[in-house]
């Protein structure tokens, strides 16, 4: 199927939809938290929307296609994939929700300077810059802030690990395009990492303690959201995304999914609202529109 360059109404109404379950998933996930272990949890998901996937792929007649080429490719987009999903789960363990959002969707700040170097025809310009930079002056200043009167509880870690889940899902989004994958089904980019990363999480969770906190059925109930809706279904439609719009253009949704993090960790979690927050927010979300502006084409002199 020949790409389609630039958003169209259907990519536009998916990523709305997509950024609605991705903010509410940040909350879900450090409501989960308190219960089960992050690291456990996320390999959890893994493991349970892997199933979803294979499921999907079986009510619409396909197989999984592990053509011998795509291995390698397959196991490292895993491997980034769970790279990921550590920042994101242990940065909702250790800050908030209002923290990890903003530094979390910097993403397309880092994903507009990788596809420059890696993706043909997707160069930074002018416009481009100056969104990169004001994106990444919201996202310096979140960090800065130490006052958790502001942007919540604040932690060195969690924000570092906050900013390597954004790198993380910057490498997916590139590799995605550039590796052998990219002659794949999304269905089965998504098995990949989903396969992949289930073993290596669990694997890797024997390092952050007990797997079993305080855990009850509410807690089963957000992970079996973050399974279905988000792990298997929202993502499943941003890999299709992916491949059918340029990267810069998918990760435009962004902008959205903080702004809907933030204000269901106020109304939800209680974490403090301000104009402070509102400000950095404006700034993330307002150098997402500039890096994926789509320059009106130039008009031909008539005659």
């Amino acid at each position: 199927m020949e790409e389609k360059r630039n958003l169209d109404s259907l990519g536009v109404g998916s990523l709305i939809v997509i950024s609605l379950l991705l903010g509410l998933n940040h909350v879900v996930i450090k409501m989960v938290n308190d219960g089960l272990q992050p690291v456990f949890a996320a390999g959890l998901r893994s493991f349970g929307a892997a199933f979803c996937v294979w499921l999907w792929l079986r009510f619409r007649g396909q197989r999984l296609d592990f053509r011998r080429e795509t291995i390698p490719a397959g196991v490292i987009i895993g491997l980034i994939f769970s790279v990921e999903f550590i920042g994101l789960f242990v940065a909702l363990d250790l800050t908030s929700v209002t923290r990890t959002s903003v530094i979390f969707y910097s993403m397309p700040v880092w994903t507009a300077i990788a596809a420059h170097f890696f993706l043909p025809g997707e160069r930074l310009t002018p416009v481009k810059l100056v969104g990169l930079t004001l994106a990444f002056g919201g996202v310096v200043w979140v960090i800065a802030d130490r006052d958790a009167g502001v942007v919540g509880t604040a932690s060195v870690i969690g924000d570092l690990a906050a900013l390597m889940g954004a790198l993380g899902w910057t490498g997916l989004a590139i590799f995605a395009r550039v590796s052998k994958l990219n002659k794949t089904s999304p269905e089965m980019q998504m098995f990949w990492q989903l396969s992949v990363s289930g073993p290596v999480l669990i694997a890797v969770a024997f390092l952050f303690g007990p797997f079993i906190r305080e855990v009850t059925a509410w807690h089963w109930a957000g992970l079996g959201y973050q399974t279905v809706f988000v792990a298997a279904g929202a993502f499943l439609a941003w890999f299709w995304l992916l491949n059918n719009y340029k990267a810069s253009a998918v990760s435009s949704f962004a902008f959205l999914t903080p702004v809907v993090s933030v204000a269901m960790g106020w109304l939800v979690l209680g974490e403090p609202m301000s104009i402070s927050i509102a400000v950095k927010l404006a700034m993330v979300a307002g150098g997402i529109v500039l890096i994926n502006r789509v320059p009106r084409p130039r008009q031909q002199p008539a005659g």
